[in-house]
């Protein structure tokens, strides 16, 4: 099951409360102040792992409470930190907050990791208050409570080429012919309810990847047809490709309703480096009879059932991610 969206409870371990205590021993009828400070509370930390491609786990579990620190000690022996705890997540988190809607944190890098809730503070023990003219200190401090606090987890796939198309257009059927992903595949819409990565082998001596995006329809930018899901994962690809069957009744039509919806959702998304696919031309009766589509973007035709073209197609994928980190070094 994929699951991009989670909403979970934060609860860090509060801190260890610091000790009274005066030293004692034989011979020794008053000892100075020795009670220990109490430890930190445990934290909560996000770590990115590059193993995973869901949030499902935090789907059955919402509320996560770190240890508390221990208390401090007679002998100046300081408690024990609280354990911390560490919740692994997908690269492509966002991290919000989510009573103001403010992002936290992007987790984008393997081992990246970002403290959600914070540990309270140990409280000091009467050692610690003890001066040149307050030998004998009794004061000492109650450990701080651990933050606490919502979040959302949001998930945006990272990928070097989006497709992008209506429901049907071919997409895992191409991202199964170029990769070893195997999509779920039919001849009805939204076959695809849930993005699809596949790794594409390039030549050789490189690879990159590719994101199937389920079919988005005309009003997904408003939320028809799970578009906010959809339209989430596209904000990380670096450049995009736009899925159109040549046997459409009017294929620059399909065209402009896809870029509308990209262009509503954010003006970002259609600046991506970008080009036209014209798809399933095995079922045209004459092959010259491919479509015109006025987009200002390269167009290449492509069979994924008949592997027309396929190779021709890497080569304009790997221009567009080359033209894609071109742009983010001179950003």
């Amino acid at each position: 099951m994929f699951i991009d969206y989670v909403k979970i409870h934060l609860l860090a371990g509060q801190g260890g409360s610091g000790c009274m205590s005066f030293h004692r021993e034989k011979f020794v009828a008053k000892g100075g102040p020795d009670g220990g400070d109490g430890g930190r509370g445990g934290s909560i930390i996000l770590k990115g792992d590059r193993q995973l491609r869901t949030l499902m786990d935090y789907v059955y579990r919402r509320e996560y409470r770190a240890k508390r620190g221990q208390h401090g000690m007679g002998s100046n022996k300081h408690g024990r930190k609280g354990a911390d705890i560490v919740l692994k997540v997908p690269l492509g988190t966002l991290v919000k907050d989510a009573e103001s809607g403010d992002i936290l944190a992007d987790i984008t890098e393997h081992g990246q990791t970002y403290v959600a809730a914070r540990g309270g503070r140990g409280g000091k023990g009467n050692a610690r208050f003890a001066t040149p003219t307050h030998r004998s200190p009794r004061e000492w401090e109650v450990g701080e409570p651990g933050q606490e606090r919502w979040i959302e987890l949001e998930l945006k796939l990272i990928a070097d080429i989006g497709l992008v198309g209506l429901p049907n257009a071919g997409k895992s059927t191409l991202l199964s012919a170029i990769s070893a992903a195997h999509p779920k595949i039919a001849d009805y819409p939204f076959t695809t309810l849930a993005p699809n990565l596949g790794i594409v082998r390039y030549r050789e001596f490189t690879n990159f990847i590719v994101a199937d995006i389920p079919g988005l329809i005309e009003g997904a930018h408003e939320g028809k047809g799970l578009g906010f899901q959809f339209l989430r994962h596209i904000e990380r690809t670096r450049a995009l490709a736009f899925l159109i069957d040549v046997t459409e009744e009017d294929p620059q039509a399909v065209y402009k309703t896809l870029w509308n919806e990209l262009y509503s959702f954010s003006k970002r998304l259609v600046r991506k480096p970008s080009l036209i696919v014209l798809t399933k031309t095995d079922l045209l009766t004459n092959p010259q009879d491919l479509p015109k589509i006025d987009g200002n973007l390269p167009v290449i035709a492509i069979s994924a059932a008949t592997n027309t073209n396929i190779d021709q197609l890497k080569d304009h994928f790997f221009e567009l991610i080359q033209k894609a980190q071109q742009e983010e070094e001179i950003e």
